[in-house]
């Protein structure tokens, strides 16, 4: 008999599986279009499985739905997040 390893996750890692799951449900009912709702992995998963901030997450939530929503003005906010970051970043050195 093969013995499975014992596998304990610290509180972060198991706060970040409840978001996770909470937004593997919220995937279901997308309000307001279907812009995410057609994306192999929504922006939301991978911006909370990913630990990203706040400025990371909404460049690439833009830049993952310009195609199908905003067009060229999507990218143009994902560039003022990300400009903002830079500036941020730059700020913290």
């Amino acid at each position: 008999m093969v013995k499975e390893p014992d596998m304990k996750l610290n509180e972060q890692e198991q706060e970040r599986i409840e978001l996770i799951g909470k937004a593997i449900r919220a995937n279901a009912a997308q309000v307001g279009g279907s812009h995410y709702a057609v994306k192999a992995i929504q922006p939301w998963d991978f911006i909370i499985a990913n630990n990203l901030g706040y400025l990371e997450g909404n460049i690439v939530k833009y830049v993952s739905r310009w195609k199908d929503k905003g067009g060229i003005e999507d990218l143009k906010k994902a560039q003022h997040y990300l400009q903002k970051l830079i500036e941020v970043t730059e700020k913290q050195k």
